[in-house]
């Protein structure tokens, strides 16, 4: 567990736990699915804070288990892509996410189901408590939204990466897999089949993981377009200022007294010798290339050569 990141790692920990307390209080007679899972909006058990908890509850072991086999192989790449911060968020939004989708299918789906019998839009908004306690049946867990959500990241940001996919003999392209898998979800979910699978929840995590990863190509001014490793340039320029201070890259000298009172080295900062400067920009330029490498692929991504120039940048 030591090699998988913190959200994620935190993530896995939380989902299992609440399996467990799930089994533990079954045999109490006492169903926390229920309770924590995701009712329809107009049924008497709908409580506002299962948007989030039931993106940890779980249908049974094998429910449990592919949920967090693909959060173990997809998430922890995509913490590092995206940073523990945004791709919190991201996890949580696309939950969020694809609880409103399915509480809108849901809820087009009984309206259906009551035009037929001459049924109006209000007559759906103003169900009467027998009809509502008889919502209560339906209920949705899982973390498969976010899951979904993932998988759509990891798809926009390697989508060249080859996989593997049992029982195919071959390998196949990220984007491939990504597609296929909403695909598939598609049309299942307009095949009207009544196998319990939340199907719409599923494309929901999709499209609001593609809609906040649209929205952060916009935003971003630090690279050209997407390719999985976007920083703002306010921040990264924060974080290399911080790092090049540390590395006394910026013409400070940190034992200096006069650095105790926010003062340069003026030695450095009016220095005219070009030898010197030269060395510096050299040096600077190693180090944003690795700090490059860093935000793309993370520290352990690092060569050995790598590592040891980065701290003996810092003696």
């Amino acid at each position: 567990m030591r090699q998988i990141p913190t959200i994620t790692k935190n993530l896995l920990i939380i989902n299992v736990l609440c399996f467990l307390a799930c089994v533990v209080f079954e045999g109490r007679g006492i169903d926390l699915n229920n309770i924590f899972g995701l009712h329809y909006f107009q049924a008497t058990d709908f409580r506002l804070y299962q948007v989030i908890t039931y993106m940890f509850m779980h249908g049974g072991f094998t429910h449990l288990f592919f949920n967090m086999f693909a959060l173990w192989m997809f998430g922890g790449v995509i913490e590092r892509t995206f940073g523990e911060k945004r791709y919190l968020i991201y996890y949580i939004v696309c939950g969020l996410g694809a609880a409103l989708c399915q509480e809108l299918s849901q809820f087009l789906h009984f309206y259906s189901v009551i035009a037929d019998q001459g049924a109006t839009i209000g007559d759906m908004l103003n169900l009467d408590y027998g009809n509502r306690m008889a919502l209560n049946v339906f209920t949705t867990v899982g973390a498969s939204g976010s899951i979904y959500g993932i998988l759509l990241a990891f798809g926009m940001s390697y989508p060249e990466e080859r996989m593997f996919i049992f029982p195919l003999p071959f390998p196949i392209k990220a984007k491939w897999f990504v597609i296929g898998y909403a695909a598939i979800e598609l049309f299942l979910a307009s095949s009207q089949r009544g196998d319990g699978v939340a199907h719409i929840a599923h494309l929901g995590g999709m499209l609001f993981g593609y809609i906040m990863i649209k929205m952060w190509r916009r935003t971003s001014s630090s690279f050209n377009g997407w390719d999985g490793y976007e920083i703002k340039e306010s921040k990264a320029k924060t974080i290399l200022g911080k790092i090049r201070r540390w590395l006394h890259l910026d013409g400070r000298d940190k034992d200096n007294d006069d650095l105790k009172y926010g003062k340069y080295n003026k030695s450095y900062k009016n220095s005219n010798d070009w030898d010197y400067n030269a060395q510096q920009k050299k040096k600077e330029a190693d180090i944003d290339k690795i700090l490059d490498k860093i935000r793309r692929s993370g520290y352990e991504s690092l060569t050995e050569e790598e590592k040891k120039r980065l701290f003996e940048q810092k003696k």
